[in-house]
């Protein structure tokens, strides 16, 4: 059998005052019918990224619901995760090609995690992001619904790597995506739904930290807490452009000379570029004592990273490519002013001039951030409207109350919902 991982248990009634009462009693009505019914999640890694965090909170929230849910993991090496990452980049519009030997390496490890798994024993399936994504290929005949969940940014793909990824996406009963922007223009498709993720707002990362605690954290790393403080939170990946970041930042020390920038990223096993993108990063600040770059390897944690987050004058998110950006809403939820790539889900968050800043460059960046530290108090004006969108839109509840609506239509069942975009 593939990995279980472990989740622990949360309660529904401890989001109440979260979110709205009509969200609540919604997803009491839709969990009722599927009480019961049998859910696994498969992804590639319990650790590091999107996918992760959203899990931790998702599967237990289902179990809560009623759900009988599980998560479990693939197992791969260090040539499919090499595969995977190829394939990663390029179905975010990397020119870069797979070659026949990467195709039978990920068709091999998709073939032996799927022998290792029990598809009789669910009523739906949930597959996540590419690594996984070929295992239903070795089910002609299945018992389940199947669900496809992308987590990337599908907007201009690599079409000979997408090639190799639409048969199987065509057995799937129904396929997720953040954006209507990333959807394939292929037939053969089953149901195509989109709605973006969400974060957890009792999660340690995201809960309530005084100021006073979080600079008691960060002085801990060595950051001086009188002086100015830049932060980006994310993976060490060419697409969330650190050495942007540290570009932006030397154009805003000539401003600013005070200010300081930390660069927090998590080393995920399935991310075996990470590293190298981590060193070139390193070298890229040449030493300069005023940036800190840190991962979970330093001990960074959920409540360091928030620590951050809330101590930061400015947070920043320079992706160039982007599937929704996670940490640009947990930045907006804690009321900090944001600035951000202008691409992927980072513009269904943002409203530019309103509740934070769209950049396409780092001299762009750069003058976003010269804007906050001239003009404070404007800044967290914008933030506080950020924060309430992302009360409004992107809760955990939310996507809960998503996932029942579609276990329920593909069930059969009529839900009354009509805010699930079906295309």
């Amino acid at each position: 059998m593939l990995q279980l991982v472990n989740v622990g248990h949360k309660s529904l009634g401890d989001y109440r005052t979260l979110v709205t009462r009509g969200l609540m009693e919604e997803i009491k009505r839709l969990a009722e019918p599927l009480a019961g019914a049998r859910v696994v999640h498969v992804s590639a890694t319990a650790f590091g990224g999107g996918v992760a965090e959203i899990n931790y909170t998702l599967v237990p929230l289902m179990a809560d619901a009623g759900l009988d849910v599980e998560w479990r993991i693939i197992h791969g090496s260090e040539e499919f995760y090499n595969v995977t990452k190829a394939m990663h980049n390029a179905l975010q519009g990397d020119p870069r090609s797979l070659s026949s030997e990467d195709v039978e390496i990920f068709a091999r490890y998709n073939a032996q995690n799927a022998a290792d798994f029990a598809e009789s024993d669910y009523d739906f399936v949930i597959i996540h992001d590419p690594q996984p994504a070929a295992m239903i290929d070795a089910f002609p005949q299945r018992t389940a619904k199947w669900i496809w969940r992308g987590h990337i940014d599908f907007s201009t793909p690599n079409q000979d790597v997408f090639d190799i990824l639409l048969p199987s996406l065509r057995h799937y009963d129904a396929s997720i995506f953040h954006m209507r922007e990333y959807a394939p223009r292929a037939d053969g498709l089953g149901r195509v739904v989109i709605w973006p993720p969400a974060i957890d707002p009792l999660q340690p990362k995201n809960m309530a930290l005084s100021p006073e605690d979080a600079a008691y954290i960060i002085d801990q790393f060595g950051i001086d807490v009188e002086r100015p403080l830049l932060t980006q939170v994310s993976r060490f990946d060419p697409w969330k452009d650190p050495l942007g970041v540290i570009d932006a930042y030397r154009d805003v020390k000539r401003r600013f000379p005070e200010v300081q920038l930390a660069l927090i990223g998590s080393m995920a096993h399935d991310d075996p570029e990470g590293w190298e993108y981590y060193n070139r990063t390193v070298e890229h600040a040449g030493g300069d004592p005023d940036i800190y770059i840190l991962s979970n390897m330093n001990n960074v944690g959920g409540v360091e990273v928030n620590a951050f987050q809330v101590h930061s004058d400015a947070l920043l998110q320079k992706s160039t490519k982007e599937g929704f950006g996670l940490t640009v809403t947990e930045a907006l939820w804690k009321a900090r002013p944001v600035v951000a790539g202008r691409v992927g889900g980072i513009v269904a968050q943002i409203d530019n001039g309103e509740t934070g800043w769209l950049v396409d460059s780092p001299a762009e960046c750069a003058e976003a951030c010269i804007e906050i530290l001239r003009d404070p108090a404007e800044a967290r004006l914008r933030a506080l409207k950020g924060k309430e969108y992302v009360r409004t839109h992107f809760l955990t509840p939310r996507l809960l109350r998503d996932w029942l609506v579609l276990f329920n239509q593909l069930a059969g069942r009529d839900t009354g919902a009509s805010d699930i975009i079906s295309v």
